[in-house]
């Protein structure tokens, strides 16, 4: 072998599991550079002969290298920092601890909300409703509401305006996506639509599913026709009768936004009858990504929306000086109608809620709300029936709870969080890692690891922070929980990757950062919680046969509490002092307990069932308390 090819994902990732690979094998041949992202032969073999040395990518690979370090340096320094400081466990991590600050600013939010309510007019006009603006003074809405009721008041209709909207197909799906309406749709938690995606890949019948991708590109465009040819991806996903006509393949095709992998979609082995042989979670996710699939080629929906604006014409007011004069921006009143024209691409899955990065519901035009064709600016339009206007009562609502939907949304769009231009541009890059805090593959096992930790527990669908979890975020330092440090690592990152960063300071300088921070976490220490350091009492199970000391359990091993061991140079450990007697807590696959320890180390022997010989047999045996070994066999003692 003469020659060595790296292929693997063209990001920087990929780069640092090729390094870190022939690093460890010791291997020093040279080495070319095979940046492809298509998994087509003819883009492999295009590929192939542009292959650029190995060393063109040393930036990329300084980059990843020093992120890794600069992760695991901070996280642990972070950990045991305040785990120390307040006698608790405290885990910390640079992605971890600000998507923890999210759900906990939430929650404040949430706690911390006064009701405020408020009053709105709502005036019946046929076929369709005005609705007046949002009146915090119960007295103004009372007065309005009398005005609307008069039998001769008609509003004047300041604005009508239609237009004819087209909504463009959704991209195909990245992974952090799926994962939103998957949880949207059917309540799979994203780490169960990871497990179902991850199978079906293995299954070959969907594509890589770590991807942050969510186009394809034109060396795909073949493969993507052959998967929209004729009914095997059609039959059992959708009603033929929304299949797309013609579907337009060219809106799924974007190179320069496919760096590593395409986004997901099935494969030619998927159709619909292998749905009938998969389990619920996987059969859900492969109907959703089919159907994302004919969703993004599909014709745009089209519908026509009309927007009213109307408030009390000023010579009612002149002709009624008994009434209260309201002001015109409490009198503004709206209607908004949404007529269908076309489904388009909203045929696909009708009943599917539609995705908003935000995650927060929008408010939609009334069902059944028509507004006449022939209402015009200027007009005048009486309520119908007259005085049938009503009074609403509501109170404003405090922000929704974080569900996994939303909070992958706020993960995946972070630099929302961030005033600094350069700070945003820097987290939505995603040239080289995924834009937001977190990897699509990573960010199922944040969520996981939070609720793991006690830090964050599962409500129905919502996502709620416990006192544990609060209290971290109260004590931890607003760098670490803040999503500018990622931010920030990606600008230096992005400057190492081009040459513009030397790696050796950048390093220097994220492990100063790392160093920095027990003295901090000690020197902002919040008395009042500091947990009770919890006292170290060491149990006796008895004297050791050996010297007589007590003998103490560390571990799974009942020992001579005399025994000292110290950790050497190369990170191994050694006895160091003490008698050395000790008793292992497994003997021949008998797992011994505290209370056989104690009748063992009292009598001098003792009785067991259950042991297993090496040719896997069981057997009864007496076991003997023995000096030098700790314990030994002796048979047919009854």
């Amino acid at each position: 072998m003469d020659l060595l090819v790296n292929a693997c994902d063209p990001d920087r990732e990929g780069e640092a599991i090729f390094r870190r690979i022939i690093h460890h094998a010791g291997v020093n041949k040279p080495t070319r550079r095979l940046w492809v992202a298509s998994l087509e032969e003819e883009a492999i073999r295009q590929a192939l002969a542009a292959m650029k040395p190995e060393g063109d990518y040393r930036g990329l690979a300084d980059s990843a290298m020093i992120r890794a370090k600069a992760d695991w340096l901070i996280d642990m320094n972070a950990s045991r920092a305040y785990s120390l400081v307040y006698n608790t466990r405290f885990t910390v991590g640079r992605v971890q601890t600000p998507t923890l600050a999210m759900i906990v600013e939430r929650d404040r939010q949430i706690e911390s909300h006064k009701p405020t309510p408020f009053w709105k007019v709502v005036a019946p006009m046929g076929s369709w409703t005005l609705t007046g603006t949002h009146l915090e003074n119960h007295g103004t809405a009372e007065a309005l509401l009398e005005i609307v009721n008069q039998p001769d008041f008609a509003f004047g209709i300041y604005a009508v305006k239609r237009h004819r909207q087209h909504d463009a197909p959704p991209r195909l799906y990245d992974l952090t996506n799926l994962q939103k309406d998957m949880s949207k749709l059917h309540g799979l938690t994203a780490a169960h639509t990871l497990t179902a995606l991850q199978s079906l890949y293995e299954q070959r019948l969907t594509t890589y599913p770590r991807t942050d991708s969510r186009f394809i590109t034109h060396d795909d465009l073949d493969a993507l026709r052959k998967l929209t040819n004729g009914d095997r991806l059609a039959s059992g996903f959708l009603d033929p009768a929304v299949r797309p006509a013609q579907p337009r393949l060219e809106l799924t095709v974007n190179d320069a936004k496919v760096t590593g992998h395409t986004a997901i979609l099935p494969t030619l082995q998927a159709s619909g009858e292998t749905l009938g042989q998969l389990g619920d979670d996987k059969r859900l996710v492969l109907t959703r990504v089919v159907r994302r699939m004919w969703e993004a080629v599909a014709d745009d929906h089209v519908h026509d929306v009309t927007l009213v604006v109307a408030n009390i014409d000023p010579d009612y007011d002149e002709s009624h000086p008994n009434l209260l004069r309201i002001s015109e921006a409490d009198s503004r009143f709206t209607s908004c109608s949404d007529q269908t024209i076309s489904l388009g691409w909203k045929g696909i899955e009708p009943t599917k809620t539609q995705e908003h990065d935000g995650g927060e519901d929008e408010e939609d035009a009334p069902a059944g709300n028509l507004i006449p064709v022939n209402l015009a600016t200027g007009a005048n339009a009486m309520p119908m029936p007259r005085s049938g206007a009503r009074l609403v009562e509501g109170k404003i609502k405090p922000p929704k709870p974080y569900t996994e939907a939303t909070l992958l949304a706020a993960m995946e769009h972070a630099s929302r969080l961030l005033d600094d231009a350069g700070l945003k541009a820097a987290l939505d890059d995603d040239e080289s890692h995924s834009g937001g805090i977190g990897m699509p593959a990573t960010r199922a096992d944040v969520i996981e690891k939070l609720i793991r930790s006690a830090y964050v527990e599962r409500k129905g669908k919502q996502l709620r922070s416990t006192e544990q979890g609060r209290n971290l975020i109260n004590v931890v330092a607003l760098r670490l929980k803040d999503v500018a440090l990622t931010a920030e690592m990606e600008q230096v990152l992005s400057d190492v990757e081009h040459g513009n960063a030397d790696p050796t300071q950048t390093e220097s300088r994220f492990r100063a950062f790392a160093a920095g921070i027990p003295a901090d976490a000690q020197s902002t220490a919040e008395p009042e919680l500091v947990q009770a350091r919890r006292s170290r009492v060491t149990e006796s199970f008895g004297p050791c046969p050996r010297c007589g000391q007590p003998v103490v359990k560390t571990g799974k091993v009942w020992q001579c509490s005399t025994n000292k061991r110290e950790k050497q140079p190369d990170g191994t450990w050694k006895d160091a002092g003490g008698c050395g007697w000790k008793l292992f807590s497994t003997i021949a696959g008998k797992t011994l307990t505290d209370a056989n320890a104690r009748r063992f180390l009292a009598d001098g022997r003792i009785r067991l069932k259950g042991f297993i010989s090496k040719a896997g047999r069981k057997f009864d045996a007496m076991l003997i308390l023995d000096k030098e070994g700790g314990a030994r066999f002796k048979f047919n003692d009854k």
